[in-house]
Parts: C-alpha cells; sequence; structure tokens
C-alpha cells in the first residue's frame, strides 16, 4: 500500500509542476521562468521528503568539502538517471546549476523540456555536425560566466542503467574548460539507476538511499595534459567511490 501511496504522491507533485510549465511556456517566458524556478527550489526537496516519509529512500548528500568549492566551478559526474539532475538541485540548493544535456531532452518531456529551455541549459544534438554541438557548447560557457552560474557535465554522456561506470568522453568536458576555466569538482552519485522506472520505484524504494559526494576540488586546469588528467582522475575516483557504497550494501551498512 506504501509503494501506491508513494508513486501517486509523486505523480501528483509532478503532474502539477508539469501542467503549469507546459502550459505556460507559450504564454509567457518570463512567468515560465519563474514557475521553473520554484520547481528548482521546491519540488526537488517536496520530492525527497515524499520518498522518505512513506518509503525511508534517504537522500545522502555528504557535506564534506561542501564549504571548500570555489565561487564558481565546474562540476563533473557520473550519469544514471534524470533524476541526477533534481539531485544536485537539492545538494547545492544555494547555487545556481546549469547542467549539459542531449537535445532530445529539450523536447516532449514534460516538466523538464520546458525548464532546460528556459533556464538555458546545454541543450547539446547528439547527431549531425559537431560544430554544432561546439558552438552550443561555446554559447553555454559564455552564458554561466556572465550569470557566475555552475555549470554540470556528465562525461559518459548517457545514463548508465545498471549502474556500472562507462566511458568518460573528453570533448564536451575540454571545451568548456577551453571557453571558461575554472576550477573543477569531481563529484559522485548512486541510487538513480534503481528508480529510474515506475517498475524500479515500486521494487527499490523502500529503505534505499540517493547519495552524492564531493570527492575532490581541482584548481582551473591551464592545458590540455592537465585537463585530461582531471577526466582520467576523477573517473578513477568515481569508481573507487562507487565500489565503496556498493561493498556497504552488500556488507549491510
Amino acid at each position: 500500500m506504501s509503494s501506491i501511496i508513494t508513486v501517486c504522491c509523486l505523480l501528483l507533485v509532478v503532474s502539477i509542476a508539469a501542467i503549469l510549465n507546459v502550459f505556460s511556456y507559450p504564454i509567457s517566458k518570463k512567468l515560465c521562468y519563474k514557475i521553473s524556478t520554484g520547481i528548482v527550489k521546491y519540488c526537488a526537496p517536496l520530492i525527497f521528503s515524499i520518498l522518505s516519509v512513506y518509503k525511508n529512500f534517504k537522500f545522502k548528500g555528504d557535506s564534506h568539502l561542501k564549504n571548500e568549492l570555489p565561487q564558481q566551478f565546474l562540476i563533473m559526474s557520473n550519469h544514471q538517471s534524470l533524476l541526477d539532475i533534481p539531485v544536485y538541485m537539492n545538494f547545492l540548493r544555494d547555487r545556481d546549476l546549469r547542467f549539459v544535456a542531449k537535445a532530445e531532452l529539450g523536447r516532449h518531456v514534460p516538466m523538464v523540456s520546458e525548464m532546460l529551455r528556459v533556464h538555458e541549459h546545454a541543450l547539446v544534438p547528439r547527431t549531425g555536425s559537431p560544430s554544432v554541438a561546439m558552438k552550443t557548447l561555446d554559447a553555454f560557457a559564455s552564458r554561466v560566466v556572465a550569470r557566475g552560474q555552475i555549470p554540470v557535465i556528465f562525461p559518459e554522456g548517457t545514463r548508465s542503467r545498471d549502474g556500472q561506470l562507462r566511458t568518460f568522453y573528453a570533448a564536451g568536458f575540454r571545451r568548456l574548460l577551453d571557453k571558461a576555466p575554472m576550477p573543477v569538482a569531481v563529484c559522485a552519485l548512486d541510487g538513480g539507476y534503481q528508480i529510474s522506472t515506475l517498475e524500479g520505484i515500486i521494487r527499490n524504494l523502500k529503505n534505499g538511499a540517493y547519495r552524492v559526494k564531493i570527492l575532490k576540488i581541482y584548481p582551473a586546469p591551464t592545458n590540455k595534459q592537465e585537463q585530461m588528467q582531471i577526466l582520467d582522475e576523477g573517473k578513477a575516483l568515481i569508481q573507487a567511490q562507487l565500489d565503496e557504497w556498493h561493498a556497504a550494501e552488500k556488507a549491510g551498512k
């Protein structure tokens, strides 16, 4: 019964936010921006509160290194679910985050598409000319620098559906740092792949957890070699953290 209640509560919250966003976007971008900002500020914490109340599903944000974050930085993270976006918004709710996402998410995903477009996240096409993707990232880099926003990139380029770390691609990561040099915060998250579908929500919510942790903060790289070092070391740090979390789960901790 609690699973049904949880799903219904989540659907109600998401549906109301989606309806408001979808109908406001063609009427007024300014109104849609305000609604989307409200969703970012209130909806993500509310979703995790519902999960905690009905299924004891915990959001575990590790605050270690949080106070050491600079004024502006790039987040490099693994990727498991569309829910990774509200997870980071909830974890760093005092920061103005902007995500690098695939262009397909900018269409036909209620609430999400309007929010990504009106808040001017980077919607990068996965097909077609690479120059178009690079121009999209260039414009995105200029915006986040001018507005003091925090860019977030998932170098895997797509979600891991089994929680296993996938290949990290350097092109987008390096392009952003070339156009907007800034420190890099390597972060790991885990738990999203288990609740990325309705079936997963029903089966895996009870006593589950969505974890996120800042692993290391690198100074702004000054050349390609330093960029690649951060990418390689960051992937190794994320893998080690995932292994630690998964070992703890198996041990029943």
